[in-house]
């Protein structure tokens, strides 16, 4: 249903600008109005990318790692720099205004016509797909019962909850009966009672057989809801799975974090050479080792921390987890 090819998006580097020269110093040497930019920032670089029809396909990654922009991409608002993508066999480049009949958006905030009630907006959108007016509006009704907001109908998009706003997004995503939706980050900024409510939501449109493509930081909404997850950060592909798989990927059988007093590095080279440890990471002034043996390896790790003279301040165990993979693969935390 989607399909990326080595895709590319550089970002030109905002132009250097000058300011007004002070009083008693000479004016500065004059620059073309808008001086090519040198250089850029790649968002995507080299992403490649497959979603199954019917699947619930996951773009996970920190803020920056390109997932806004691989939607963006797919759903023609972004040009990419090179490479190829294509939604339901259509090329976005291409064949735009063919994928835009196909797809809907739900993007990363609400953003109806406040000027409108609920049920307007939906009929409003329906038009710009050829929805003649009553056919948008028994269509908006039927998708405001099916989730919960049916009563909202004639209110003003103001007098709904941050949820129910974007259950009203997803509605208006859906009203022309796409083949594809996507959706930005679509709970960012809910609280969790209306989050776990989205996610029943978007659990019903899976079991309908929906493609669904959608971006997220959440690691458990990522695996709650997920058949298949790509990790992503600075534009580049670092897995991609069932999040039950990309768990097995994740380094040690089980994770043990000691916070110390002392040097940590220096503990963190004795720690390495302890029977059954995999792996050992620093961050700060914790001690992250991965052990086949889970709790048995912890009085070794203590007296090696020790003997390079540190302090054991706190002890953390923990079993692999999505985070732990993509620490593993990126080096730092999703947050």
């Amino acid at each position: 249903m989607i399909e990326t090819r080595a895709l590319r998006k550089v970002y030109a580097a905002a132009p250097t600008r000058r300011g007004s020269p002070g009083r008693g110093t000479a004016p500065a040497p004059s620059v073309p109005a808008h001086p090519r930019p040198s250089g850029g920032i790649a968002a995507l670089d080299g992403l490649d990318l497959q979603v199954a029809e019917g699947e619930c396909f996951g773009l996970l990654g920190p803020n920056g790692a390109g997932k806004t922009t691989t939607i963006g991409i797919l759903t023609t608002r972004v040009h990419a720099t090179s490479g190829d993508a294509f939604v339901a066999g259509m090329n976005v480049a291409t064949e735009d205004t063919a994928v835009r009949q196909r797809i809907g958006v739900v993007p990363q905030r609400p953003n109806p016509d406040r000027g409108l009630n609920v049920i307007e907006n939906l009929a409003y959108h329906g038009a710009y797909f050829g929805l003649a007016m009553a056919e948008a509006e028994r269509r908006g009704v039927a998708l405001l019962e099916k989730f919960d907001i049916g009563d909202k109908a004639q209110a003003k998009v103001d007098d709904l909850s941050g949820g129910q706003q974007q259950r009203l997004m997803i509605a208006r995503a859906l009203l022309h009966e796409p083949r594809v939706i996507f959706l930005d980050e679509p709970t960012v900024g809910l609280d969790p009672q209306a989050r776990l409510a989205l996610w029943d939501v978007l659990r019903a449109l899976h079991r309908e057989g929906r493609t669904i493509v959608m971006t997220t930081h959440y690691m458990q909404e990522a695996d709650e809801l997920c058949d298949r997850l790509a990790i992503i950060d600075r534009g580049r592909l670092l897995a991609c799975d069932t999040p039950q798989a990309l768990r097995r990927q994740a380094p040690g059988a089980t994770i043990i974090d000691l916070t110390l007093d002392g040097d940590v590095n220096a503990a963190a080279e004795r720690c390495r050479l302890v029977e059954a440890v995999t792996r050992v990471d620093v961050a700060g002034r914790d001690l992250r080792a991965h052990s086949e043996r889970g709790g048995e390896t912890i009085p070794a790790l203590i007296r090696a921390a020790e003997d390079a003279g540190a302090r054991v301040l706190n002890i953390n165990l923990s079993k692999p987890s999505l985070e732990t993979l993509f620490i593993a693969l990126t080096g730092r935390k999703l947050d």
